[in-house]
């Protein structure tokens, strides 16, 4: 599981990367777009007509379109928070007027499909979350309590374990759901278990907000398993521990993210701790609707790979490979840059005739001095490929680096990702994905259709390499891969998929909840 981010802030120690700016309040906290504000994108774009637009104004761009893509966050950070020492505050062009929508001509009918989250309206639900953080876990039950709000429900948020002293991150999370209409409430105490007894449904994300069941709920435990639906994400083995999941078999339900992930969890805690899974649904994730909106705006994208290039030191005809995770050996940065490493050599040997290639790694954190960051940044050294290679720190939105970017490499290791929402926002940029035939990615990138698939572990470092050159060298193959995955993205990985796909969950569980409530009061 990730942690914590702090503000993007590519890494200067590599490709003279140079510091790509956050909007922040004074006191470091985010500074939160309104959805009024969009309009203002739009309207900017169009000015943005040749390259003799200013460069503030074309920040002033920048900075509107980070804002508007911070609710597309993935799960890739981990550890620190929001630096403390950037203070940069973005203020809007005061020409740029607001852009409205052309007016529906008199006598036509706009249908407007019913939202299939709607029987939700006045339901009061519970949300338990391990922690709240820039992780994928966290954010996934934040855009669930978001869409919920969306119908009116009643919302409540509980976070287990939050730190001694202010976090900035929290702090700003805890306020986008207060201006959303999601009431934060205290995890602990006689109000939390209040709580719980009165919600109709409670949804617990990860395996390890189990924990929370027997601490907080104490002997109101059998009243509220039969309204639990258990929202997991894990696909590591030391989940698998009866402290966190004791209570599974007695839920409503489980919702897990990928086909892979429900059959392993099946195997795993039956075979491991002699436990039966409830009823388990597989739910693929969407992309929100603002990922879309900056995926689909041409202009937006141009002015974004421009920008963010820019602060790497790239040109706009070289072409850039990245992997976009938390910096750790699972996330297979090692053998990417392995791989990355004998691409060049390969080249170099075939004497092939092309842009020089770059290797992205979005999701760095050198303050934390990790061994594995240490050695990734070692062997760049070693191999003198410094001016090829790029850190950038965690940050707070991926859509600049996948607009900036040619390729997704998804490297994840051992059973792969659960899900891994980063490649399905990559191919709603229409970029090709270069992954692991391993976990939820096996279930997102068809094989040769929409990207190229190698095995796992140092066997699948060559595999890659190869694939990294195929796609340098084809290019009519790259953009038709893209394209592909794009399309795939419509039909299949969108908001409205997902929220269709979590509706029949919830009318299922709340059925189950009714019937468990009338016979535990039997």
């Amino acid at each position: 599981m990730g942690k914590r981010a702090s503000a993007p802030n590519p890494s200067p120690e590599h490709g003279n990367a140079a510091s790509t700016a956050i909007p922040l309040l004074p006191s470091g906290r985010l500074l939160s777009s309104p959805p009024t504000q969009r309009p203002l994108v739009k309207a900017m774009a169009r000015q943005h007509s040749s390259a003799t637009w200013p460069l503030l104004q074309r920040r002033w761009l920048l900075a509107i379109v980070i804002m508007l893509s911070v609710t597309t966050i993935i799960a890739f950070f981990s550890r620190s928070g929001i630096d403390p020492c950037d203070r940069t505050v973005y203020q809007l062009p005061q020409k740029i007027s607001h852009v409205s929508p052309p007016p529906i001509p008199p006598g036509v009918v706009v249908q407007v499909a019913p939202n299939p989250l709607s029987f939700m309206k006045s339901k009061r639900v519970l949300l338990v979350s391990h922690e709240l953080s820039l992780s994928g876990g966290p954010l996934l039950l934040m855009e669930l309590a978001f869409l919920l709000r969306g119908v009116g429900t009643e919302v409540y948020w509980m976070t287990i374990q939050k730190p001694a002293e202010e976090d900035d991150v929290i702090y700003s999370l805890e306020q986008k759901m207060a201006d959303r209409g999601v009431q934060v409430v205290s995890s602990k105490g006689q109000g939390a278990v209040d709580t719980a007894l009165k919600s109709n449904l409670v949804v617990l994300n990860t395996a390890v907000a189990g924990k929370w069941l027997d601490a907080v709920l104490k002997e109101n435990v059998p009243q509220v398993l039969p309204k639990v639906l258990w929202w997991i994400h894990e696909m590591r083995g030391h989940y698998f521990k009866l402290d966190f999941v004791k209570h599974l078999p007695l839920v409503a339900g489980a919702m897990i993210d990928s086909h892979v992930t429900a059959e392993y969890w099946k195997n795993r805690t039956c075979e491991r701790l002699g436990i039966k899974m409830p009823e388990t649904y597989v739910v693929h994730l969407g992309n929100s609707k603002e990922l879309m909106e900056v995926a689909e705006d041409t202009v937006a994208k141009r002015v974004l790979r421009e920008h963010i290039r820019e602060s790497l030191g790239v040109r706009n005809e070289d072409l850039l490979f990245a992997i976009i995770n938390s910096v750790s050996r699972g996330k297979g940065q090692d053998l990417f840059l392995h791989a990355f490493y004998e691409s060049l050599q390969h080249i170099q040997e075939k004497k092939l005739q092309l842009p020089p290639i770059h290797a992205i790694v979005v999701g760095s954190d050198i303050s934390a001095q990790t061994k594995f960051e240490t050695e990734l940044r070692n062997f760049v050294t070693s191999k003198k490929i410094q001016d090829r290679v790029h850190f950038v720190n965690k940050t707070l939105s991926v859509a600049p680096y996948l607009a900036a970017i040619d390729v997704l490499v998804q490297n994840s290791q051992a059973r792969g990702e659960c899900f891994g929402r980063i490649t399905i926002e990559a191919m709603a940029f229409q970029l090709p994905v270069l992954g692991t035939a391993a976990g939820g990615t096996t279930e997102i990138v068809v094989n040769g259709t929409t990207g190229l698939l190698h095995r796992v572990g140092k066997e699948g470092v060559t595999p890659l390499a190869n694939n990294i050159v195929k796609l340098a060298t084809h290019v009519e193959r790259r953009l038709t891969l893209g394209k592909r995955g794009y399309e795939r993205v419509k039909d299949m990985f969108l908001e409205h998929h997902m929220a269709h796909r979590i509706s029949n969950v919830l009318k299922e569980v709340l059925a189950k909840s009714k019937y468990g409530s009338l016979s535990s009061a039997l």
